[in-house]
């Protein structure tokens, strides 16, 4: 279609079929050698698909990276609904966790975060699967909001981010142990300074 970049058109029958073998190559290809070592010619032998089918769709490497991203968001669990803010967030959080530890995913998100910080086009993929996360989980803020547990005007967008931003410290950069208590901490304490009024719109 014109006017789009390679990689992002949505359509079905083959190409659709295309597109899902050769991100499932990108993604074998990351979780076996990071994104420094993505080949296209490579990911083409292992979806099965012609090299220039994969050069005139993705282009470059980057530009598959980004696809992929794209395609996480498109696939992202569901919003978990508890009826309680605690429950939510925990809930959030533990799905954090689940992707950030799952041998697959986390070293998806590691390669995906390393091409980011080199490539605009992946950045700005990175920015529109964190967009897509966030406005998936905002509304249990709200809803929380219309209930009474945090005061009205609460940036719900700002507390979904605080639940999951020492989350991602610990997987970038103490190391420190992602597990459910870690991420249970991280809902309450987001939890505990929405109510105290931290998140202020």
């Amino acid at each position: 279609m014109e006017g789009m970049e390679p990689g992002t058109v949505r359509p079905g029958g083959r190409t659709a079929r295309v597109r899902a073998a050769v991100l499932r190559a990108a993604g074998d290809a990351l979780v076996e050698h990071g994104f420094d070592r993505l080949d296209l010619a490579d990911v083409a032998r292992r979806a099965e698909v012609g090299k220039t089918t994969v050069y005139r769709r993705w282009s470059t490497t980057t530009g598959l990276v980004a696809d992929l991203l794209d395609d996480m968001a498109e696939q992202s669990s569901p919003r978990t609904d508890t009826g309680s803010l605690d429950g939510d967030l925990r809930a959030n959080a533990r799905l954090v966790v689940g992707t950030l530890t799952d041998p697959r995913q986390g070293a998806l998100f590691k390669a995906v975060i390393a091409a980011a910080t080199c490539d605009d086009r992946a950045a700005g993929a990175l920015r529109r699967f964190y967009a897509t996360r966030i406005e998936e989980w905002a509304p249990c803020v709200t809803r929380a909001a219309e209930r009474g547990e945090v005061p009205s005007g609460t940036d719900a967008r700002e507390v979904i981010r605080a639940v999951s931003a020492p989350l991602y410290y610990r997987f970038l950069v103490s190391g420190d142990p992602l597990d459910e208590p870690s991420a249970d901490r991280a809902a309450l304490a987001a939890g505990a300074a929405a109510r105290a009024g931290a998140y202020g719109s």
